[in-house]
């Protein structure tokens, strides 16, 4: 007879539309080294951005039914147009907690701020559902915070295909940020509203600088992320104490996989198993 698992060993489950939910993972194994996690990236069905909000709840709920068969202990929803969509559906329906990316993300950029005026830029999808301006709002406490949200779709294409510090990366962030700065020319921090984006950051940090004449703290929702599943763990006595921890990836297509994965992971993939959603 087995072993019962420990609660606390058991791993923890991550999901994106794409490969870009690999800079949650990496911070995740930064933030927590001895868990186990399970990635799965729904490359068959990538962009969730430019779909309708019950498409993303449906395909959300597909992908986070395929993690609980992997006896995973919380869901990261590591795609901010799923956070956006159905993140309070799968909250309420789930049994074990789910973290999106844009309440971390939020309470990090209020957290930043001195001049009052916060960016967002993101998919379509995610700036067209207002999720940050509200996650802000709320995690403002009254401050009168004011919120600029643009939509960057370029930047998702130019970072799967590693064009993160060339010519042609450096003119479509001017083209994004200029108009940006255009409608807020006073904000000090962006909220880098994609799992994609912070394969630019270096770039964005300094055409936002020259642009807007001052520094502008960039804010990583992955980085929050991680922060914020080591405190959910930790506060429900999950967080595993030992082990050395490890990472098997699920895709539901595998084209490129391989190549551009590794772009947003930091290092080689490893074995690589597919998945029927």
């Amino acid at each position: 007879m087995q072993p019962a698992v420990r609660p606390s060993d058991k791993p923890i489950g991550i999901f994106d539309s794409g490969v870009g939910g690999l800079t949650v993972v990496c911070a995740v194994r930064h933030a927590l080294p001895r868990e186990e996690l399970v990635y799965l990236g729904d490359t068959a069905r990538v962009p969730y951005g430019s779909k309708s909000a019950e498409t993303v709840l449906r395909y959300s709920r597909n992908a986070t039914r395929f993690l609980l068969g992997e006896g995973v202990k919380l869901i990261l929803v590591a795609c901010n147009t799923a956070s956006a969509y159905a993140l309070d559906a799968l909250a309420a329906e789930l049994e074990v907690p789910v973290l999106g990316a844009v309440e971390p993300g939020a309470r990090a950029a209020v957290a930043a701020t001195r001049s009052g005026r916060i960016g967002v830029i993101g998919t379509l999808g995610t700036v067209r559902s207002g999720a940050y301006p509200r996650a802000i709002e709320k995690a403002a406490e009254g401050r009168g915070l004011k919120v600029t949200a643009h939509a960057c779709p370029l930047f998702v294409p130019l970072a799967e295909e590693g064009w993160v510090d060339d010519a042609i990366a450096e003119a479509v962030a001017r083209r994004y940020l200029g108009e940006l700065r255009v409608e807020a020319p006073e904000l000090d921090v962006i909220v880098l509203g994609c799992t994609h984006y912070p394969l630019l950051r270096p770039l964005l940090e300094r055409v936002a600088r020259e642009l807007f004449g001052h520094e502008v703290v960039l804010v990583d929702s992955a980085e929050a992320m991680a922060v914020a599943a080591r405190a959910a763990l930790e506060s429900r006595g999950l967080a595993r104490t030992d082990g050395a921890g490890g990472l098997t990836c699920y895709v539901t297509d595998e084209a490129r996989i391989d190549e551009v994965g590794a772009r947003f992971l930091g290092a080689p993939l490893g074995a690589l198993h597919r998945a029927d959603l």
